[in-house]
């Protein structure tokens, strides 16, 4: 394993070193593959493409990071920026590499939560555009482009998260097998529009399961806070250890979504829309107005006690798919009606 390891850094060494010019790219890339997108800006503009395709990349989201938390609980994969220091490797073997803020996550490496959990949440967005593809062109080169395309993408997420010193490159092979896997055994299996305790039992699911297990863990003896006082031990710059690359965030993120999609699907706003036809503008000023409510949401920060950021988090992805599936367009749905001119009679 050990040289499975050193041959990550040698990767790791030459995507900074020798591929000069290409850091902003990787960043962005990076920023693009990050789970928590998938909730803030996929979600939101899948959904107002399509109400089944926005709901299956919800779910699929947070099943899939909620998976990914647990799979690093139990495998103890170490990541890049630490292991160099606390192996001893970077003061046995000269080495050229530099973290960023986007290296420093406080949980366990393997799998790849980037390219796990985005890989899996972008597979029925791929196959939803293949099958748009194939009913209008009958070219096979033409038919490739989508799924060409997912991965691309997901590769370069792979290549940004071994350039960052945050994972290894077994790690995020991990990552993409098992992402691409759970997309295609997820994607036909979503639950549409279920009763509210559904999505309510869903989230408690989630909490309890993961509490439940990681308390089991604890009483038999394994830290599972381990990465975290690694992080900051051999982080650069203590600021870029985040509360929202911590393990329990992921999770509080994960159960907050659960109850808010149950709680967006069975209100009055979304009942009203639901049988209201949307047209292509409507649907874009959906999407602008709900990206500017993210916006005051992020402005408004976060508390920096662990425990009440645990639960503004929750509050905060709860109250999330309430205003992309619910209120947002039913705000646009309303105001457009009363801008629209009477039809006058002749």
């Amino acid at each position: 394993m050990e040289s499975t390891l050193i041959a990550g850094i040698a990767m790791a060494e030459a995507l900074q070193n020798r591929l000069p010019g290409l850091e902003n790219m990787w960043l962005w890339v990076t920023f693009l593959g990050d789970p928590k997108n998938l909730f803030i800006f996929f979600f939101p503009a899948a959904y107002y493409a399509s109400r089944r395709l926005g709901i299956s990349v919800l779910w699929i989201t947070f099943i899939t990071e909620w998976l990914n938390l647990i799979f690093k609980w139990f495998l103890f994969g170490h990541r890049p920026f630490w292991w160099v220091h606390e192996s001893g490797y970077s003061s046995q073997t000269p080495i050229q590499v530099h973290q960023f803020p986007s290296s420093c996550e406080t949980g366990p490496g393997s799998p790849s939560g980037h390219c796990m959990v985005t890989g899996a949440a972008l597979w029925p967005v791929m196959t939803a555009i293949s099958s748009q593809v194939a009913s209008r062109s009958h070219s096979p080169w033409v038919r490739a482009i989508p799924s060409l395309a997912y991965c691309t993408f997901l590769l370069a997420v792979g290549l940004s998260r071994v350039f960052l010193l945050a994972h290894f490159p077994h790690q995020v092979l991990a990552g993409l097998i098992s992402g691409a896997a759970l997309g295609w055994l997820m994607a036909p299996r979503v639950p549409m529009e279920r009763e509210l305790s559904f999505y309510g039992l869903t989230a408690l699911a989630l909490m309890l399961g993961a509490s439940l297990m990681y308390w089991t863990l604890f009483t038999l003896g394994l830290d599972l806070s381990w990465s975290v006082s690694l992080a900051f031990k051999w982080c650069e710059r203590p600021e870029w250890v985040r509360l929202d690359s911590r393990p329990f965030a992921s999770l509080s993120r994960d159960s907050g979504a659960a109850l808010g999609l149950g709680i967006a699907l069975h209100s009055p706003c979304y009942a009203q829309i639901r049988r209201a036809h949307l047209g292509n503008g409507q649907k874009i000023a959906c999407f602008m107005l709900a990206m500017g409510l993210l916006a005051i949401l992020e402005w408004l920060g976060h508390p920096p006690q662990i425990s009440l950021f645990y639960i503004f988090n929750f509050l905060k992805y709860t109250l999330w798919p309430c205003l992309v599936l619910a209120l947002v367009p039913w705000l646009v749905h309303t105001f457009s009606a009363q801008e629209a001119p009477p039809i006058r009679s002749s």
